[in-house]
Order: structure tokens, then sequence, then C-alpha cells
């Protein structure tokens, strides 16, 4: 089956296919909740989609099997096949293996917007990656929103980085990324405001900037975005991609005054007391 551009379940297909990738859990669930979408199918849709259950079914673990046989047991048109091989290997307890942050981070960022939406809504059950509640640290907030007004990217993408604690190259792709559902993804994990990300999104990214659809999509999506799925979100970028141990000051110009400081070294008393004698005599002569 070739592939197709328009198709978000083509799209996701081609996607699993390349190499190192391995998002089976993710891509099993994200594949039913687009089939039980339509009330009917072809025949070519239907035998997609049942061949690539089959094929699915066995390479995942039991609770994402659970998940999906409790979506299709509320789909009338429900492929025979596909319950019983869910039932088949629910019952005989058949395992597989979780897929890997990197390759769910590959997935999401190589995805288009549908797709991604559809990844953040199973986020929450499709990974085991331990949810860490972010702190809302209103001045790192603040210098996010400064440095997008100011459309300065690279400022965005340092204080980014320290805000998620993750790598530059990774932040660099959060900030950069013309669809934008990363930076919303952070705006949610961090408390951001509604109003706050709509600023950021307006001016960070002028592909999106430019594009009054692209920015209501994304509002709602931050409308509707469970703050867990982000925050998981967030947990798999900085546990896939940490940030490097290196020393950061609090300011941007910290080292600057820190650099003066040691420069110009503050005089002892004795030689105060020296200089003002000298003036001293002068003065009287």
């Amino acid at each position: 089956m070739k592939p197709s551009a328009s198709d978000p379940l083509d799209s996701l297909v081609d996607l699993a296919c390349r190499d190192g990738v391995d998002i089976r859990p993710t891509l099993l669930r994200v594949l039913t909740d687009l089939y039980v979408q339509k009330s009917s199918h072809g025949l070519e849709e239907e035998t997609q989609f049942v061949e690539l259950a089959l094929g699915l079914i066995d390479a995942v673990d039991a609770s994402t099997r659970a998940a999906v046989a409790a979506r299709l047991s509320a789909y009338a048109a429900a492929p025979a096949a596909v319950i019983s091989k869910l039932t088949s290997a629910n019952s005989h307890g058949v395992m597989g293996t979780e897929s890997e942050g990197s390759d769910l981070i590959e997935l999401f960022f190589s995805a288009h917007p549908e797709e991604r939406r559809l990844i953040l809504v199973n986020l929450d059950v499709a990974t085991e990656a331990t949810r860490r509640t972010m702190p809302a640290d209103s001045e790192l907030i603040r210098r996010l929103e400064s440095a997008a007004l100011r459309r300065n990217q690279g400022e965005f993408i340092r204080v980014l980085e320290r805000v998620l604690n993750v790598s530059h190259d990774l932040a660099e792709r959060v900030a950069r990324d013309n669809f934008g559902e990363p930076v919303v993804v952070v705006g949610k994990a961090i408390g951001m405001k509604a109003e706050v990300l709509q600023r950021i999104l307006l001016f960070l990214n002028p592909v999106i900037g430019q594009s009054a659809q692209r920015l209501y999509e994304l509002s709602t999506l931050f409308d509707e975005l469970d703050p867990a799925a982000a925050e998981r979100m967030v947990s798999i970028w900085r546990t896939a991609a940490p940030r490097a141990a290196i020393h950061e000051p609090v300011y941007w110009n910290d080292d600057r005054s820190g650099a003066r400081s040691a420069a110009r070294p503050m005089p002892n008393r004795t030689s105060l007391r020296d200089e003002r004698s000298v003036r001293m005599r002068g003065n009287e002569r």
C-alpha cells in the first residue's frame, strides 16, 4: 500500500516503517481512534485497518490491547477478526515492549497536526513516563514571552532549555517547529496562561503568526489538552534529551558583572590612607 500524505492513517503507517522507530503501542491506539471516527468504511480502508491491527496486537502490552478492545467494543461495525485477536491475546497474556521515549519524540515531531493531536490525546495511557508536576516560574515565563515578542528565537531557545531542563537541540526543535504543537505542550506543562501562549505563538514564528487558522487551532488544542499529557511529553523530552550539565547564571549579565568585579579589585584601607595623605600634603603646599 502506498502511503498518502493526505490520509492521517497512511502517514502514521509511513512513520512507523522508518528505520529505528518503534511506536507500535501508540500507533495501534491512534489507528483505532482514526478508524472509529468514521461510521462506515470502504473495502480498502477496512482491509488496511484489519491487516495493520492484526500485525500490531501481539507486539503491544496488555494495557494497550485493553484500551483498543474497549474502543472497538463501543463501535457497531468493529471487525470480527480484530476483536477475536484481541480476546485471544488478552486471554493468553501476550506481552510486548513499550515504545522508547526517543521513538515517540521522533514520531511526534515528524507527524502532522491531526496526528500530533491524537498522539497527545492517547499519551496519558500510551507511555509509562513518570509524571512530574512542573512549577510555574513567573519570571522564566516572562522571559520566554519577552524573547518571543522581540522575535528573538535564540534567546527563547536558551531560556526554554533551562525551563524544561532539555538539550539545546530539543529546545531548538520546539521553538522552530512550524506547526506549533510543541510550544502548546510547553505552555500547558508549565502553567502558562492562554493569553501569554497566544502572544508567544503570534510573534515567535512568522509561519504560525501569519496564519489565523493555525493560531485558532493551537488555542483550541491548548484548551483541550490534559496537563498530565503535556507533563508526560515534557518528561519524555527531558529523559531522552537531557540538558548538558553546564553552569548558567540566573541573569543574562551575571558573568559580565562578575568579570568586572574580578578585573577591578577593591583597594585596601592602607592604600586609601596613603592616598588621602598625599592629597593633604599637596593642599598644604
